[in-house]
C-alpha cells in the first residue's frame, strides 16, 4: 500500500477546510472514485488542515493528488489557496 498527506497551511487554507467539511459528500464522491482507495481522511489544524489517503499503490495516491487539485481548482477558485505539502511512501504497518 501507499500513503500521501496534504498538508495545507497559509492563506485560504482555514476557508478551503470549512468548504469541505460543507462539501465533505462531494469530496467522498470524488476521492471514493479514486482507483485502488483503502482509506482517506481529512483533519484540521490550527491554521488549515491537511488530508491522508491510503491505496492499493503510488498510482492511486498520485492520481488523488490530481483529483484533490482538480476539485479544490474548481470549487474554490477564489481562495487563493497555496499548494500542499505533500508527503508520500510506501505503507509498512497499519492497524486497521
Amino acid at each position: 500500500m501507499h500513503m500521501v498527506t496534504r498538508n495545507y497551511s497559509g492563506a485560504g487554507a482555514k476557508e478551503l477546510f470549512d468548504l469541505l467539511e460543507k462539501r465533505k459528500s462531494d469530496v467522498k464522491e470524488v476521492i471514493g472514485a479514486v482507483h485502488g482507495i483503502k482509506s482517506y481522511a481529512m483533519t484540521r489544524t490550527h491554521d488549515g488542515g491537511y488530508t491522508v489517503t491510503m491505496c492499493d499503490d503510488k498510482a492511486g495516491t498520485d492520481d488523488s493528488v490530481k483529483v484533490a487539485a482538480a476539485w479544490i481548482k474548481k470549487n474554490a477558485p477564489d481562495l487563493k489557496v497555496q499548494a500542499p505539502v505533500v508527503a508520500e511512501g510506501e505503507v509498512f504497518q497499519t492497524l486497521a
